[in-house]
């Protein structure tokens, strides 16, 4: 059986020299391209900004919004409360970040980007803005929303894998 993008099989006496099964299916790929991004963004904000790769996604969250509990925006980065919490303290000691209570719920405290904050935040902006144009810039405008509909595609069937193996017992 020869290996293939679409199935990644490969015969057991494979040569050494061809990829492993594994590298050559598409999730794979994603998840490397991904990866590289991520490593690229972290670099480029860090040296942007100064913020670690933690800090720049609370800023990068917050963004132009109204104060958003520390709760929420644990959620927007997909962190508990605990996690973040020394970065958010960083990023107030650095007057990024600033707290006040809930008017509603005092027991709740919101945060919302400084003036400098907001500055550090449009530099994450047009970093990133930069970044999307020279990733897509070899791609034709027909070429990028197929892109973008096989990406929906993938993803609605991913949430749907997702799903089943959270219910899997």
């Amino acid at each position: 059986m020869n290996q293939t993008p679409r199935d990644g099989w490969t015969t057991p006496e494979a040569d050494e020299s061809e990829p492993a099964p594994i590298t050559v299916m598409l999730s794979s790929r994603l998840m490397v391209l991904a990866n590289l991004l991520k490593r690229g963004a972290i670099l480029r904000y860090k040296r942007l900004t100064g913020l670690s790769s933690v800090e720049f996604g609370l800023v990068a969250s917050l963004g132009r919004r109204p104060p958003m509990s520390v709760a929420r925006l644990a959620e927007a980065v997909g962190q508990d409360k605990g996690q973040i919490s020394r970065a958010l303290a960083n990023l107030v000691s650095r007057k990024l970040i600033a707290k006040s209570a809930n008017p509603k719920d005092s027991r709740e405290v919101l945060v919302s980007l400084t003036a400098t904050g907001l500055a550090a935040h449009d530099a994450i902006v047009e970093g990133a803005q930069e970044r999307n144009r020279r990733l897509l810039e070899q791609l034709s405008e027909a070429e990028f929303d197929a892109l973008l509909r096989q990406i929906d595609q993938l993803s609605a069937v991913a949430a749907e894998m997702l799903e089943a193996e959270k219910n899997w017992r």
